[in-house]
């Protein structure tokens, strides 16, 4: 299992303008739902999204993670249009 401060830094690399991790980017494991639980902020949009372990395998290993740059593309968007 991946260390949290270590996906927070990969996401951070992979998409450098969404912020610092703890304050816009959050990422804790919740090990009910056995998923990585990855909260965005930007001012006053938020979204939340889930990260299986085996995408947060292919993110660390250097890999997009195709779900939350959908995810992070939808905050963009809401941003943009507000």
């Amino acid at each position: 299992m991946h260390d949290k401060n270590e996906l927070c830094k990969k996401i951070r690399s992979l998409y450098p303008d969404i912020g610092e991790c703890g304050i816009d980017v959050t990422v804790d494991y919740d090990a009910v739902k056995k998923a990585w639980i990855v909260d965005l902020k930007k001012g006053s949009h938020e979204l939340k999204t889930h990260l299986e372990p085996g995408d947060a395998d292919v993110c660390m290993a250097g890999n997009q993670c195709i779900g939350l740059g959908i995810q992070i593309a939808q905050l963009r968007s809401n941003i943009d249009g507000s």
